[in-house]
């Protein structure tokens, strides 16, 4: 699973980063941000539950989710 922030449609709200604090951070004027856990957009084992309520939970529909094809894996 890959998880991104679309900064064009982030607004602030935060509930991302107060659902998942070590998936999710904000920026200095609080926009969310993927922490060192996310930076690189993959999603660690086990925490697949917590990106899909943070993204179920942005009113901007800002966090987004993506599921990997089973021929994907190696």
């Amino acid at each position: 699973m890959k998880v991104q922030i679309d900064s064009q449609l982030c607004q602030g709200h935060g509930r991302c980063y107060d659902l998942a604090p070590d998936l999710f951070g904000e920026d200095e004027e609080g926009y969310a941000t993927l922490t060192a856990l996310t930076a690189d957009g993959n999603v660690p084992d086990g925490r697949e539950g917590d990106i899909r309520l943070a993204a179920a939970n942005c009113p901007e529909s800002a966090v987004l989710v993506f599921e990997e094809a089973l021929n994907d894996r190696r």
